[in-house]
């Protein structure tokens, strides 16, 4: 008896199907998904997918989704992993980045920003705080008003300018660009800060994936990360 029943476990296991990663693609692309990647996955029996969407989890035989956050426990801690599939994107785009590097640098914080946000602004002004803790702080480019605004605009002559930097503390300064562009890399870094699930600046990414919305004190950002 007890043969038999290993018998009929290992046949129910053989019956069960995987499908193609370009299946997987397909089944989303149905419900509405664009640009979908497929990559393997922390979770037994699930790949990843990122789109237009942002990240979710697809049961191997395409039957299953699930969206949300999701957690590894390790060490006694839960690590937030839901996003780690987007870094490589994310880390595509450092030379459209304006960056802020800490002299003895610890950690490194990719911010969402939009030059017409108070906290952003906010922000900006403790920079230098940010780094003595050292943290570096690299900024991508989020108009909260989408991209036909004025605000993405002005955005892209910044990200866009010969000097980054000092057009951007010119614009937090107060004097915003007289020149407008398409928002061509701004639109990309909109489309980014969507998968990630921004909806509002600032938005702050920790090297590990994981999204820190709002504002937070350089000493309660550094106590933060240090834990």
């Amino acid at each position: 008896m007890k043969k038999n029943l290993i018998t009929l476990g290992l046949m129910c296991l053989s019956t069960i199907t995987f499908a193609s990663d370009a299946k997987l693609k397909s089944q989303l692309e149905k419900i509405g998904a664009t640009d979908v990647k497929i990559s393997d996955s922390p979770l037994t029996g699930f790949k990843m997918a990122t789109s237009n969407e942002g990240v979710v989890y697809i049961s191997q035989d395409g039957r299953y989704v699930i969206q949300g956050k999701v957690f590894e426990l390790k060490n006694g801690k839960a690590i937030d992993i839901t996003n780690q599939g987007l870094l490589a994107e994310l880390n595509s785009y450092t030379n459209e980045m304006i960056v802020y590097p800490a002299k003895n640098e610890k950690h490194v914080m990719t911010v969402f920003m939009d030059i017409t946000c108070h906290y952003c602004h906010l922000l900006h002004t403790k920079i230098k705080e940010y780094n003595d803790l050292g943290i570096t702080i690299r900024y991508l480019a989020f108009p909260r008003g989408g991209m036909n605004t004025q605000t993405a605009k002005q955005m892209e002559a910044i990200w866009t300018s010969a000097d980054k930097v000092k057009a951007l503390n010119d614009a937090e300064d107060g004097k915003l660009p007289t020149q407008i562009k398409t928002p061509d890399i701004v639109k990309k870094h909109y489309q980014l800060g969507i998968k990630f699930g921004v909806t509002g600046t600032p938005n702050m990414v920790t090297s590990e994936g994981e999204l820190i919305g709002g504002y937070v004190e350089p000493k309660e950002l550094a106590k933060m990360l240090s834990e």
